[in-house]
């Protein structure tokens, strides 16, 4: 059985296999397990290896590269016209060999394999989206126009749409999936913090405009000048990397904000442990990972309301719901703090995440998959 994958991950090979970013990876595993050959079809980089990407398990994998491109502008339009007869005769090359298509949506790769998965209706085929579904958010026309054509059944046949949240009005082949990274045996039994000592927040992303990794600092400075005993450790990478330690040097935070870098998995789940609160005040998210993973070992989360972040925080019976302005944020989380039985809110999210394992991923895969 042969499974094509289109996404949009950069990799980079070395020595044979191939490395990517490592959630994406471990998911992408979990798939790989029930076909004896793999065929990637993304962008190849060339820079050094980082802590944040490792390679498929996967012995059977053939990469097929593909540019990385935008249409941002007229000239990067007319380059991708000029790349467009490549890029399609690759993938409809791989797709007619493939017993299983698999599209990573939204992304540019995604869009264009979705053009072309119409010439192949018999043959099976799953879509994980990754980003935002609910049909009231302001999307992108890229990301509107892929989920339009991927959920409709007419010209998308044989396909399994998988995407995060319950949303009314979803067509047929729409369903509900999740994200873990932690199998059962990392389970931590539920024990009482002290919130009465140093707070310890956690951010944990890329270092994007996307996530407002900025906006999470400004929020720890100003808890800190309401009174709260207030620090943050930032794990992740990205062009706003350097943004922030500018921010942090000239406001003098550097006692009170860390930022880590990548790290591996090991690294987060520790310090992860030893957090109270888990912080993303992203614009957009689909299921956001680090959320649900600080939620695993009874950090409270915090979260902007978007996406199914509400329905993960129960609406914030198991979660801090913040608004994106600094003041109104500042003060949402100092009320709960203050106020709130914070440790009855963590064992409340850590018994709901736990529920969330990569055993049950796999078993809701297998029966994806008829196995």
């Amino acid at each position: 059985m042969k499974l094509v994958i289109f996404t949009l991950v950069e990799h980079i090979e070395d020595q044979g296999k191939y490395f990517g970013y490592a959630p994406y990876v471990r998911e992408m595993d979990l798939w790989n397990a029930n076909f004896d050959e793999i065929t990637v079809v993304a962008p190849l980089s060339h820079k050094t290896i980082d802590a944040i990407e490792i390679p498929y398990a996967h012995s059977n994998i053939k990469f097929v590269e593909v540019p990385v491109f935008n249409i941002k502008s007229v000239r990067s339009i007319f380059e991708l016209l000029i790349k467009m007869p490549s890029i399609c005769f690759k993938m409809i090359r791989v797709m007619r060999h493939a017993d299983h298509l698999h599209f990573r949506s939204p992304s540019n790769i995604a869009a264009i394999a979705a053009v072309l998965q119409m010439f192949f209706p018999k043959k099976k085929k799953t879509m994980r989206y990754a980003g935002n579904w609910d049909p009231n958010s302001n999307q992108p026309i890229g990301y509107r126009f892929q989920r339009k054509l991927f959920s409709n059944t007419f010209l998308t046949k044989n396909m399994t749409g998988l995407v995060y949240g319950k949303w009314s009005n979803r067509s047929k082949n729409i369903n509900p999936f999740f994200a873990a990274t932690f199998y059962k045996n990392e389970q931590e039994n539920l024990f009482e913090r002290d919130y009465k000592q140093q707070l310890k927040f956690i951010f944990s992303g890329g270092l994007v405009a996307g996530k407002r990794p900025l906006l999470a600092v400004k929020i720890i400075e100003q808890l800190n000048a309401k009174g709260l005993n207030c620090y943050l450790d930032i794990f992740g990478d990205g062009p706003l990397g350097e943004v922030l330690e500018s921010y942090c040097s000239h406001n003098n935070l550097k006692t009170s904000i860390t930022l880590h870098g990548n790290r591996d998995k090991d690294s987060l789940k520790s310090a992860l442990k030893e957090s109270h609160f888990v912080i993303l005040p992203s614009k957009s998210e689909g299921w956001p990972k680090a959320i649900a993973e600080g939620m695993f070992f009874g950090c409270i989360p915090i979260s902007t309301k978007i996406s199914c972040v509400p329905w993960m925080l129960d609406e914030g019976k198991r979660g801090i719901l913040i608004d994106v302005e600094l003041e109104v944020a500042v003060n949402q989380i100092y009320n709960a703090v203050t106020n709130a039985k914070l440790n009855e809110m963590s064992k409340r999210a850590q018994l709901w995440s736990q529920d969330y394992t990569v055993e049950k991923q796999v078993l809701e895969i297998n029966k994806i998959l008829e196995l």
